[in-house]
């Protein structure tokens, strides 16, 4: 599997041998910039593919033969949109994961302790969640993601096991970070791109027609058209066979330390 140490080395190893071949039978230095160019293509790739495992293994759905899904809802809690969407999931006795950002907690504690209190799985999805998150040094990084487990804490009194990182980018830094923290890195394979979609029954049918066994569909509780298509959304599920479990009940793994 080509990997962010591997690609290091084979970069090494190609950078060596054209160098040998330049000293015994010279050619235009410009076709050095060629293997970096490809190397910088792969690090790209692996940034913005939270399913790649190029920098650390992230789990993005479950294999199994279970008709079960993952809802998870990023960027929370929102006064507009969170309460209403937990209205729908308990009507319907659905469990959710949110993965929430910090700084959104603020004045809305009370949402996050309805998410623990009704069933569902709260993870870590950084305390700023900055434009600039992924180019933070490790250290910020890291603090960042305290700064979230603290303020979780204090509301609910657990620390979360389960991470998501901002924007699905991954780095070195993130990946030290996730090591220091000893979390449980999530992806998604089910983007739903909630975020910029303007018409419902296309947003809808972009969704359902995913639907297969261990998949992981990410929304966030800051639209409003995810809480309008979210009633149908789960009885199409349920017509089809289909139930729910939290992320940490679908990969079998702690949600809370």
């Amino acid at each position: 599997m080509l990997n962010f140490k591997n690609a290091n080395i084979l970069l090494l190893c190609v950078v060596t041998a054209m160098t040998l071949k330049y000293f015994s039978a010279p050619f235009s230095p410009t076709y050095f910039i060629l293997p970096f160019f490809i190397w910088s293509l792969l690090v790209f790739y692996g940034c913005y593919r939270i399913d790649s495992g190029f920098f650390i293994k992230i789990k993005c759905k479950e294999d199994t033969e279970e008709k079960v899904m993952s809802l998870t809802f990023d960027d929370g809690p929102s006064p507009e949109h969170t309460a209403i969407i937990l209205d729908i999931l308990k009507v319907n006795n659905v469990k959710a994961t949110f993965f929430c950002i910090g700084r959104n907690i603020e004045g809305n504690e009370d949402l996050l302790k309805r998410m623990h209190r009704e069933g569902h799985t709260i993870g870590n999805h950084s305390y700023s969640h900055a434009f600039w998150f992924d180019l933070f040094s490790k250290t910020k990084m890291t603090r960042d993601l305290e700064q979230f487990d603290l303020k979780m804490r204090s509301i609910i009194g657990v620390r979360p096991k389960l991470f998501r990182p901002p924007y699905g980018v991954t780095n070195p830094n993130v990946k030290a970070s996730i090591i220091n923290g000893n979390y449980f890195p999530v992806g998604w394979s089910i983007r739903s791109m909630d975020t910029v979609a303007k018409d419902k029954v296309r947003l809808l049918k972009n969704v359902s027609s995913g639907f297969a066994a261990g998949e992981v569909i990410l929304f966030h509780d800051t639209c409003e058209i995810t809480k309008e298509i979210l009633p149908e959304l789960l009885a199409l599920a349920r017509e089809q066979g289909f139930h729910w479990k939290t992320i940490d009940q679908l990969f079998h793994t702690q949600a809370y330390v």
